[in-house]
């Protein structure tokens, strides 16, 4: 498998675990999926998720890393996913959350299992076009906190994704940047008082 996905660190794993064993949690988070489902719930496919906020206009992109995202699986499927977060007294459990960008991921990371080159997956948000992507880093070794984009990196959008960019498409960081930039400046622009 050319995915190396790196450890989640072990105070984000022990958050959702504490969460997931709280019925309070559970059935405050809304998730008619997880509420109703049969069984152990496992939390699995932990990724880093980093957010890019901004593009600075030589193309250089640094992302930040805001939490870590695992999916909550019984039996044979995930049902819904937990999110942690950094906060001063170190990772704490967030909340559970279902949806399509669930089965997407998955979906995803099932296509790039199919690519010759390692990588390894992280999930890169991008606010301002209300967009998620599988971003499989090449450095495999790199730590999974870090966060530049390397223009060999891919970046695969999830369902749904922004009108005009393609689902499950993966792309290089080289190609897709430029159209992710262009779009930023629009909706900056749109939104600027006249």
């Amino acid at each position: 498998m050319p995915l190396r996905a790196p450890q989640a660190p072990a105070p984000a794993l022990r958050s959702v675990l504490t969460a997931l064993s709280s019925p309070t949690a559970v059935r405050e988070a809304r998730t008619p999926a997880l509420l109703g489902a049969q069984g152990p719930a496992t939390p699995e496919l932990p990724l880093p998720v980093h957010v890019l906020d901004r593009i600075t206009a030589e193309g250089v992109t640094a992302t930040r890393l805001a939490g870590w995202r695992f999916h909550i699986r019984c039996g044979e499927r995930s049902v819904a996913a937990a999110e942690t977060m950094l906060t001063p007294d170190g990772w704490a459990f967030s909340h559970f959350f279902e949806g399509p960008y669930v089965a997407s991921t998955e979906r995803a990371l099932r296509q790039a299992e199919s690519v010759a080159q390692p990588y390894q997956p992280r999930l890169l948000s991008v606010p301002e076009l209300y967009m998620l992507t599988l971003w499989l880093h090449g450095d495999c070794s790199a730590d999974a906190a870090s966060g530049h984009l390397a223009a060999a990196d891919l970046l695969v959008p999830l369902a749904p994704a922004p009108p005009g960019i393609a689902a499950h498409r993966p792309h290089r960081v080289a190609e897709l940047l430029p159209v992710l930039t262009d779009r930023m400046t629009r909706t900056r622009l749109l939104g600027s008082p006249a």
